[in-house]
């Protein structure tokens, strides 16, 4: 993932509704969801998830699939690990972070 791609999904996902949009469809799993059923899941307007899923579509982090009448929307996995391996590459120096316990503080 080059830095035009990170900064556009980012982007995306800093925005309270498509983020909560991208978490469901992640929990979601390879099965997806409908509009209809995210936008009842999540209490959101259909025109305004509308909305949301074009822009996390654009930014690559989610997929539409038609399946009859249907529109299946799901995370793009792939797109999502490699934001994480983006912004995880230089974590501790290269070296194996250590879980968050063992990083607090001991004061």
């Amino acid at each position: 993932m080059n830095e035009s791609d990170v900064v556009k999904a980012l982007a995306a996902l800093a925005q309270a509704v498509r983020l909560r949009v991208f978490r469901a469809l992640v929990v979601a799993g390879e099965e997806g969801l409908t509009p209809g059923a995210l936008a009842e899941r999540l209490e959101i307007a259909p025109n305004t998830l509308s909305f949301h899923l074009k822009e996390l579509t654009h930014a690559g982090l989610v997929s539409q699939e038609r399946q009859g009448r249907n529109l299946i929307y799901r995370a793009a996995y792939p797109a999502m690990n490699a934001l994480l391996a983006y912004l995880t590459e230089n974590c501790c120096q290269g070296t194996p972070c250590l879980p968050a316990a063992a990083n607090a503080c001991q004061c």
